[in-house]
């Protein structure tokens, strides 16, 4: 089975890349995150044209994942067991720092239900999840705290799968850095997200249960890093 992974960053604006891509590769299963658009309007018809089955998760803002697979489509679980959600930043807290009463937010209201980050489906016999976790934003932030909480989950809920005595593939956007060799300035990184000691500890503990990284060594030259920010040159 040739399986693929890839955060398209809005499944509608890389399109007509992402099916291009597609009728030249043939992967036999594509795992997609941060589809940025409602399951409702995900593109399964082009899909269906290159012989993709398709199982999105999206609520049509910054999240959504998907399953696209041309060797079967079962089973789909959106989202999964104990999957935390979002809360919000906690206006007393931030007052009580600043002094200040504070104001909700209304461009990010609390999401107390778990978001469009995971979703699972088993394809040609091999269960397949793909995933975006938290990015967490600062270490003060809730976010961060929630990110840990859906690592904590998450590793419960894979944990049962493994149970299942078949192939298991967890693909998709970490957003951690395993080590300092896999961001191109560990200077630049420092205070940061993605590089802390609980979210490496949280992806070591997902390792912990049987699972093995796959990097990508082979294009990248003798000492490849794997992460880097969207917003740098």
């Amino acid at each position: 089975m040739r399986l693929a992974t890839w955060n398209v960053n809005s499944v509608k604006a890389r399109l007509p890349r992402l099916l291009t891509w597609l009728e030249e590769t043939k992967p036999d299963v594509l795992c997609l995150q941060e589809t940025k658009c409602h399951a409702d309007t995900f593109p399964s018809a082009e899909m269906a044209e290159l012989g993709y089955a398709a199982a999105a998760h999206g609520d049509g803002r910054w999240n959504g994942v998907a399953v696209l697979s041309r060797v079967g489509l079962e089973d789909v679980s959106r989202g999964f067991p104990g999957e935390p959600g979002y809360g919000g930043e906690d206006a007393d807290l931030q007052a009580e720092k600043t002094g200040q009463a504070q104001l909700p937010d209304l461009a990010e209201p609390a999401l107390p239900g778990p978001e469009a980050r995971a979703i699972g489906a088993t394809c040609g016999g091999v269960r397949v999840w793909s995933l975006y976790a938290p990015n967490g934003r600062t270490p003060e932030s809730a976010h961060y705290s929630y990110k840990l909480d859906w690592f904590k989950a998450l590793r419960a809920a894979l944990t049962e799968e493994l149970r299942h005595d078949r192939p298991l593939v967890a693909c998709g956007d970490y957003n951690v850095a395993p080590t300092d060799a896999d961001v191109w300035d560990p200077a630049a990184f420092q205070g940061s997200t993605h590089v802390t000691a609980p979210e490496r500890q949280a992806l070591s503990d997902l390792e912990a249960l049987g699972l093995h990284d796959v990097v990508p060594t082979p294009m990248k030259g003798p000492h490849p890093f794997t992460y880097w920010d969207h917003k740098v040159p």
